[in-house]
């Protein structure tokens, strides 16, 4: 991976950003009305519960706006983010710095998650994986909107520090389901044939308290009332992490 650097500064793109709470800003027509939808329903939430913005950018191409001739897409994402000054750079005089840029620039088939200084270098694993593994695979069978939004959703939970969504499935990925399939029959074979005893019952055990940390899960992440009512741009500035990809 390539780290951001600044240089240039005071250089400028032709650019303008989404507005307040709109979060997508789609030069290239890559997205669908139900895609712009999806994203901005969960933006808006993480904006509102953790104040931390997630801005999608697609373009035809760096030069087309204004970046210059071989112009590495981490420069040019440092530079965007910080022309757009993407989160607030303090909350309650508190460095907060947490926004997120995910830039896409479908004719050099580059793309990019930018990361605000607050948060370092310590999701730049994780932001890889997000691209390797949720971005780039959908764009490469020329599904752009389904990467992008995959990613959002990925990126979603990584600012929430939860377990990113699962990548999507091969065929050996069903393995798990038919394993599940055939543990639910012998359960009720076992229950039938043995009635209160057997092994079934700690089959049920173990269903049950999967199921309760599951709500207990979703429960702690629902949030109470109120929360940030802010907008996406405030002062914030990039820290040079994120990761970079290409198809």
């Amino acid at each position: 991976m390539v780290c951001s650097s600044l240089p240039a500064l005071g250089q400028e793109f032709d650019l303008q950003p989404p507005g307040e709470r709109e979060f997508v800003s789609d030069k290239a027509h890559l997205l669908d009305d139900a895609s712009v939808t999806r994203i901005r329903e969960v933006c808006d939430k993480l904006l509102t519960d953790k104040a931390t913005p997630i801005i999608v950018v697609t373009i035809e191409s760096m030069a087309q706006h204004g970046g210059g001739r071989n112009m590495p897409i981490e420069t040019y994402a440092a530079l965007l983010f910080n022309q757009w000054q993407i989160g607030h750079a303090k909350l309650q005089g508190q460095d907060w710095n947490t926004g997120i840029l995910l830039l896409v620039s479908k004719g050099d088939r580059r793309a990019r998650i930018e990361l605000g200084a607050g948060w370092g270098r310590s999701e730049n694993q994780t932001c890889q994986r997000i691209m390797d593994e949720h971005i780039i695979p959908q764009f490469k069978q020329a599904d752009f909107a389904g990467g992008i939004v995959a990613g959002v959703e990925a990126l979603d939970k990584m600012a929430r520090k939860l377990e990113l969504p699962s990548r999507p499935r091969s065929a050996s990925d069903y393995i798990v389901p038919l394993v599940f399939v055939g543990l639910a029959i012998f359960t009720a074979v076992s229950l039938y044939r043995r009635g209160a005893s057997g092994w079934a019952w700690l089959f049920w055990v173990g269903v049950f308290t999967v199921v309760w940390f599951a709500l207990r899960t979703m429960a702690q992440n629902r949030g109470g009332g109120g929360g940030f009512g802010g907008g996406s741009f405030g002062g914030g500035s990039s820290g040079g992490g994120g990761a970079s990809g290409s198809w």
